[in-house]
């Protein structure tokens, strides 16, 4: 399947990528068992469909092997130039301590067999204790391996404004950071997008569809019991949709994201993605793949196929001025991470 020009955005100047990008946390465990001879041949469906662009990390389970062993069978069965079509963007995780160069590169080292690859295209670090410098240490070690080759470029994972500012002033080059935004999680907004508007920082998210919460399969439905939530991701959104003004205030937001899905000719998820597309630096929408269990690439792709006008926008935000403001209640991007809410 062939997309269009506007499925795809220059990260950098070297780095096209899809704007939907396959999530691999649902390998990790938590959302259903995978087969793994299942999950690889379906990786071969959703780059076929265009979606070329793959998330994932260290501690997703296998989801670094899964891509060492879909581009091995890639360049088997299409020959090595079909693998310049793909990218996959990998996590480092490290508990937070002391950062050795030596060290550090043996964890990069370590991806770089998984994916079977010789360069990251892009490395995403996370660092879960601020009271911990030494992620700049770690980030410093890195932004070397990068000038030598085995990193092409750098992002961050879940880091808030004030410490994204406090590397951008250390000197060290990132193109992205990742993020959790959506309609009900607007964060972003605050403070993050004028930082990376003004930094040429990009912004890759997830949380996009709270777990598939903003689905027609919950427009009209009671609230689900924890019983119901059968998921990580489900468990996960539904405590943010709680903060965020409950239930009854999500089916209202629901009814009308409906309403512009249906003069659209689109979903409820179409319309969801689409929103956060077009919000400032916003390169990319992270949504979750089940591989060999379920997908939705036929509804994704529809994403491409309209857009949004300023009257859709202008009834979304109607619902959304009636919520709390997350910002207030949790804080910065990724603060829901470090301190309870």
């Amino acid at each position: 399947m062939n997309q269009p020009k506007t499925s795809t955005i220059q990260l950098t100047p070297d780095l096209r990528i899809c704007r939907i990008l396959n999530g691999m946390w649902q390998v990790s465990g938590g959302h259903g068992d995978i087969n793994p001879q299942a999950a690889i041949e379906q990786m071969f469906d959703f780059v076929d469909a265009g979606f070329t662009t793959w998330d994932l990390a260290d501690h997703y389970g296998p989801a670094e092997d899964f891509i060492g062993d879909f581009r091995h069978k890639l360049s088997a069965q299409r020959g090595t130039e079909a693998l310049a079509g793909i990218h996959a963007f990998t996590k480092w995780v490290p508990r937070p301590g002391r950062m050795a160069k030596a060290w550090v590169e043996s964890n990069i080292d370590v991806s770089l067999r998984r994916m079977d690859v010789e360069t990251l295209d892009l490395l995403q670090f996370h660092w879960w204790d601020y009271d911990d410098e030494n992620y700049l240490s770690a980030l410093t070690a890195l932004s070397e391996l990068r000038e030598e080759g085995k990193i092409r470029h750098l992002g961050l994972t879940n880091f808030d404004t004030p410490h994204l500012k406090r590397i951008t002033d250390e000197g060290v080059r990132i193109v992205s950071n990742q993020v959790q935004f959506s309609l009900i999680d607007r964060r972003p907004q605050v403070t993050m997008i004028p930082f990376c508007k003004d930094h040429n920082i990009q912004l890759l998210t997830y949380g996009t569809l709270c777990g598939g919460l903003l689905s027609e399969k919950y427009v009209g439905q009671p609230e689900p019991s924890g019983r119901q939530l059968n998921t990580a991701s489900l468990h996960k959104y539904k405590q943010m949709i709680n903060a965020w003004g409950g239930w009854e205030l999500f089916q209202t937001l629901l009814s009308t994201i409906g309403e512009i899905a249906k003069k659209h000719a689109v979903s409820i998820a179409n319309v969801a993605v689409t929103a956060i597309l077009d919000r400032p630096t916003v390169a990319g929408v992270i949504i979750g793949v089940r591989l060999g269990v379920s997908e939705h690439r036929t509804d994704n792709a529809r994403v491409f196929d309209f857009a949004l006008d300023a009257e859709d926008h202008a009834q979304i935000d109607a619902v959304l001025s009636q919520s709390r403001e997350l910002y207030d209640r949790i804080g910065d991007c990724g603060d829901e991470y470090r301190r309870p809410w």
